[in-house]
């Protein structure tokens, strides 16, 4: 499950330390002042080079933020190379909510990590997902003890909704009408649960659009996390 936006591949960035739980390329704010940070979760299979291009795209619309895009907390089980979030070679439903529990501790504690690296709190901060990782940042970021700025989840899908601990982080959800990977009802399954909740969320489907991102799907994250952040 991992992702090309337009035919582009990250070729610019270099892996560098994050933290020392989790590693992956990151970027450093456009202003040179870390007010917020957005922290990328690659898809099943892939890594964090597959999605930190996305900080590029959109580093003027936040030009106080540093990315952060660290490879999954394992490697990929199914292949030779690529990290995963947690196992999907059996795709049941109790099988993927042990998984993305069992990943849970080690994503908070990535998150707590960079709170002290950068001096942010938990409010200055959005987990934005792509597959497995809209998956790993629904769950782990929905059940810390205190609200992120955001959630952004592109071609994803919710696990666990029936025993949300919630915190009210807003979450945005984007969702291709064609996915062919996770199925495009993933996206009113992941809003019932949230409503019910009380958690504040926005969904946004993207006409003849498979598994991927687009650019008016970019354009939605980017004023989701603005609204978020607080830019104007």
């Amino acid at each position: 499950m991992g992702m090309t936006y337009l035919g582009i591949t990250s070729q610019e960035s270099k892996s560098a330390m994050s933290s020392p739980s989790l590693t992956g390329p990151e970027i450093a704010p456009k202003s040179g002042n870390v007010k917020h940070v957005v922290i990328f979760l690659h898809g099943v299979g892939s890594n964090g080079d597959d999605l930190i291009e996305l900080g590029h795209m959109v580093q003027d619309a936040l030009p106080d933020t540093q990315f952060l895009s660290p490879n999954g907390a394992q490697p990929f089980d199914q292949a030779p190379f690529g990290y995963q979030w947690f196992s999907l070679r059996e795709r049941t439903q109790e099988k993927m909510l042990a998984g993305v529990r069992e990943v849970t501790p080690a994503v908070n504690a990535y998150i707590d990590e960079v709170k002290a690296q950068y001096g942010v709190e938990d409010n200055q901060i959005a987990l934005v997902g792509f597959s497995q990782g809209t998956m790993t940042a629904l769950y782990a970021g929905l059940r810390r003890p205190k609200a992120l700025a955001a959630i952004v989840g592109f071609s994803g899908a919710m696990l666990g909704g029936e025993e949300l601990a919630k915190n009210h982080t807003p979450v945005c959800l984007i969702h291709g009408e064609y996915d062919e990977v996770v199925p495009y009802a993933a996206l009113a399954h992941a809003k019932a649960h949230l409503d019910k909740a009380g958690i504040a969320v926005q969904t946004h489907a993207r006409p003849n659009l498979g598994h991927s991102i687009d650019g008016p799907g970019l354009e939605t994250m980017v004023k989701c996390l603005q609204k978020s952040f607080g830019i104007r």
